[in-house]
């Protein structure tokens, strides 16, 4: 080494030397981080140790206990749904506690003897149990399952008393909903039922949950994001056998709102009560503000059954049912309008200055075109008849007339000037559109040009015509407010758990339409005189107090021959008979209310709609409650009147 050290250089001599003499000087500096970090880490093994000691022996056995006989549980409080309530403050809808069976897998020692016991407990095969596990055996045991939805009372007192023998049973109560009035306003209120993975993968549905209750139809479903609310959840330490010690932390749910109807519960009874033993929609609307007043469809449906949940076999049997029960006939089923349309082709004619009020016509019971006749409802004819007859006895002769004058366009312009061949504006379920066509219509559709012949069906709404009952109630609103196509609306107010959560909504004005107030007036003296004159079609529902407006109307399912007498059709077949209508609104001087009435095979407007509506009008005009099957006044006249 020390050869090595003579062998180099002075200058590097020199500065080995320095080398050293400094890390010698600086060694007391590295040496004092180092004895810091190093107690550092001494510091923290100490910790380390007694925390050990802490937990493992002087509280092992505290903490032990706590992580075999106890869990954290997080629990879904669900929120309940907004209330119902008619226009006077009726309940409708509400929410009743509901009682489910919950498993906890993780908690169960013996699941076998487990299930055995809650199926004797409820009564039920314990095969029943053991197929719902079977379809959720890929969730997490630590997972509740709901073995069984709603029990009775009986089965729940019976587990309750069973329970601490029952290690992972958890009974679990929530909000359930309850149709006060079951099966009245069915498809107008509509029912609730288990959303689909359809429905969670649309998109339209955020932050539901699998199993939560979502409207289907009808006011549950178009108000959807109002009812619902928000669920809240709680956290819980609970023992081995999921009693709760205590509450750790929770979150409220927050209710749903409550939606205030324009419906009156009374009306609406009245008119589900017209409509029993027969197939047929009533729709009644105020004509000052567009206000729903009673929607009915008949046959109807039990919605407490949505609840209670189907067979396999109940659930076939009733939607393949031939009466489709489920249909709302108001709005999602489109009839041809028959003779309540020819007030349509009235004003268009009037409003096109093509025929004159006084301009007389003759009617000799047919009309000849192209080689054919077509005949008029009334066999031996009407004799010589102007607009206002005309209307009052409802010849199709003079229609006839003004139908090819007006031709086929113009009068689709006028039916759609009233709020025809489009949906109403309702929102509720998919409501039909209707069909008023035109020739340009024809040829997208069909490839075939219109032909003149067509015209003439439609000009007495039949052919191609179609319009839904609450697309008819809306129209004839239109005559009765002069011109005003009103939107029609089902809820006036929404209400929240706080005051200025309160919205109320209203009817309104969607156009006007572009017919003179004479014109409107002389096809309103005509629907008057439906009603009120000895030669009308529907004066077998006059009234002495009230007086009445509207227009009988008879839409032809099957096709008669040429020649056939119209007056037979209602010794038909039943699924041959024809439909029957009657549009009409009360009182004629100031109007409060209208109604449309559509009987499915019912015959003949005059006898099967007319007097339904006249019950509903006087139930809401005065409180009338005599029998609908038989109202005062009913039954007269020739039966083939329309």
């Amino acid at each position: 080494m020390l050869e090595t050290f003579r062998g180099i250089s002075r200058r590097a001599q020199t500065d080995l030397l320095q080398l050293v003499q400094w890390e010698v000087s600086e060694a007391p500096a590295f040496q004092k981080p180092y004895l810091i970090a190093l107690a550092f880490l001494v510091l923290v093994l100490v910790t380390y140790l007694f925390r050990l000691w802490y937990l493992q022996l002087l509280h092992g056995v505290q903490y032990r206990y706590y992580s075999e006989n106890n869990r954290i549980r997080i629990e879904e409080i669900s929120a309940p749904r907004g209330n119902i309530y008619d226009r006077n403050g009726n309940l409708l809808v509400e929410n009743r506690p509901a009682y489910h069976l919950v498993l906890i897998r993780e908690d169960v020692p013996d699941m076998d003897r487990t299930i055995a016991e809650l199926a004797e407990l409820c009564e039920v095969d314990a095969k029943q149990f053991h197929e719902v596990l079977a379809a959720n055996k890929s969730i997490p045991k630590f997972i509740p399952i709901r073995l069984m939805a709603d029990m009775d009372r009986d089965s729940l007192a019976r587990i309750e008393a069973q329970k601490l023998r029952l290690p992972g049973v958890v009974i679990q109560v929530e909000p359930k909903r309850e149709y006060q009035w079951n099966g009245v306003g069915a498809h107008l209120i509509g029912y609730i039922s288990e959303i689909t993975d359809a429905e969670l993968k649309s998109g339209n549905y955020q932050g539901y949950l699998p199993g939560e209750a979502v409207g289907k139809v009808g006011i549950e479903r178009a108000f959807e994001k109002y009812l619902h609310g928000k669920r809240g959840g709680r956290q819980l330490e609970t023992d081995a056998i999921g009693r709760r010690i205590r509450l750790l932390d929770e979150v409220s749910p927050v209710a749903g709102r409550n939606l205030w109807l324009t419906v009156d519960k009374e009306l609406q009874r009245v008119a589900e009560e017209c409509l029993k033993d027969r197939t047929g929609a009533i729709v009644a609307l105020d004509p000052q503000s567009g206000a729903v007043l009673a929607m009915a469809s008949n046959p109807s449906f039990d919605q407490e059954a949505f609840i209670r949940g189907f067979s396999p076999q109940e659930w076939k049997a009733l939607s393949q049912s031939p009466e489709h029960p489920l249909l709302n006939r108001a709005l999602v089923a489109a009839y041809p309008p028959g003779s309540t349309y020819k007030p349509v082709v009235a004003l268009g004619v009037l409003q096109e200055d093509l025929i004159k009020p006084s301009t007389a016509v003759h009617c000799p019971g047919y009309f000849p075109f192209a080689g054919r006749n077509y005949r008029c409802w009334r066999e031996r004819g009407h004799g010589t008849v102007s607009l206002h007859q005309a209307i009052v006895q409802s010849c199709d002769v003079y229609f006839y007339q003004a139908g090819m004058k007006l031709g086929v366009d113009r009068i689709a312009k006028y039916a759609r000037m009233l709020g025809l061949g489009q949906p109403s504006g309702l929102g509720l379920d998919r409501e039909h559109p209707g069909l008023i066509p035109t020739a340009a219509w024809k040829e997208k559709t069909t490839r075939i040009p219109w032909q003149k012949g067509e015209t003439l069906s439609i000009a007495i709404g039949q052919g191609f015509d179609l319009a839904t009952p609450l697309q008819m109630a809306v129209a004839y609103a239109t005559i009765a407010s002069d011109g005003k196509v009103w939107q029609p609306y089902i809820v006036r107010r929404i209400e929240g758990a706080k005051a200025d959560e309160v919205k109320d909504l209203a009817g309104k004005v969607r156009s006007q339409a572009a017919i003179q107030k004479q014109y409107l007036q002389m096809v309103k003296d005509g629907l008057l005189g439906v009603v009120q004159e000895d030669r009308g079609t529907a004066h077998g529902i006059r009234h002495n107090s009230i007086m009445i407006a509207g227009k009988t109307g008879t839409a032809q399912v099957v096709g008669l021959a040429e020649g056939a007498n119209r007056k037979l059709s209602g010794a038909a077949k039943y699924k041959n008979r024809d439909h029957a209508w009657f549009i009409g609104y009360a009182p004629a001087q100031d109007p409060k209310i209208v109604v449309s009435v559509l009987v499915e095979h019912g015959g003949h407007g005059s006898s099967a709609a007319a007097p339904l509506a006249r019950q509903v009008m006087l139930s809401y005009l005065e409180g009338s409650q005599s029998s609908p099957s038989a109202p005062q006044g009913s039954g007269g006249g020739d039966a083939a009147r329309r």
